[in-house]
């Protein structure tokens, strides 16, 4: 009786053992797909607790491999193996639910960020648009918004093919995101027009933010030169039109309209240029 209860519990102690380093790999995984911070810590913590708990457990064991008639050490063991399995489901349950919480996050973001450009999409934009501005009329807030266009584009496809212009307004995109602020709400409005929603901003400020992404883009090389191509460096220019909640712009489709009427205002002017709609009731 003695040997086959050794016996019996050697092979839940081989098992457990087993199981407990198996229960590393999807803990090790959901480590590798977080980045440093607060979180990382805590999870480097939990696998090193993990690795104490299986050398304790190799420990005890290994101390009384060959003494196992004790109902106290039949019961520590068979606590042990237990608490392997625990832990092995704990990891996994975890590294499953990071998974699909990561696979609806791609999805919402697919839904709602232009694949091309990388900013939010129109649809998007809408929505986020009429929440602001829902916000701002109910708490009497600042709210403006930008239009851009970029000048000649047509002549870039024309030049060098619609792949360039894509890479073009990728580029582009990248480069306004860069220098938006974080309260700001960049979308692709269509074709080359990208809108920008910003939330508690005066009139004069989206001025200055307008002017100051104007200047930027006037001074970057959208895409670098490339002799293998014969394509000399790209730059762009862009128009921009501004308008800002008032007396007469009170809700979404108002301030749409009139932003867009500063935009082609600003193309008829010469291009290359900011126009404010001047609400004469503001």
């Amino acid at each position: 009786m003695e040997i086959d209860i050794s016996l019996m519990i050697n092979i839940l102690v081989s098992v457990g053992v087993s199981i407990l380093g198996i229960s590393f790999f999807p803990i090790r995984k959901i480590i590798s797909k977080l980045s440093k911070g607060r979180i990382r810590q805590k999870w480097n913590l939990l696998s090193i607790l993990i690795l104490l708990f299986l050398l304790g457990y190799i420990g005890y064991n290994l101390i009384y491999w060959e003494n196992y008639s004790e109902n106290f050490n039949i019961l520590v063991s068979t606590i042990f193996f237990i608490s392997s399995i625990l832990i092995l489901i704990l990891g996994s349950i975890t590294f499953q639910t990071a998974s699909e919480l990561n696979q609806i996050f791609n999805l919402r973001r697919d839904n709602i960020i232009d694949p091309l450009i990388g900013i939010y999409n129109r649809r998007h934009f809408d929505f986020q648009l009429s929440e602001e501005i829902k916000r701002a009329n109910r708490y009497n807030l600042p709210i403006s918004m930008l239009l851009l266009d970029i000048d000649y584009f047509k002549k870039i496809n024309d030049t060098y093919g619609h792949y360039i212009g894509d890479l073009v307004l990728k580029n582009l995109g990248h480069l306004l995101l860069k220098n938006v602020r974080e309260t700001d709400i960049i979308a692709r409005y269509g074709g080359e027009e990208i809108a920008v929603i910003a939330p508690h901003t005066p009139i004069f400020s989206a001025l200055v933010l307008a002017e100051r992404l104007r200047q930027v883009i006037e001074k970057s090389i959208i895409l670098p030169a490339n002799e293998h191509e014969n394509r000399q460096a790209v730059t762009l220019t862009v128009s921009i039109g501004v308008a800002a909640l008032g007396q007469k712009i009170i809700d979404t489709q108002t301030l749409i309209q009139k932003t867009d009427q500063a935009l082609y205002q600003a193309k008829q002017e010469g291009r290359n240029r900011v126009v404010l709609f001047k609400d004469n009731s503001a």
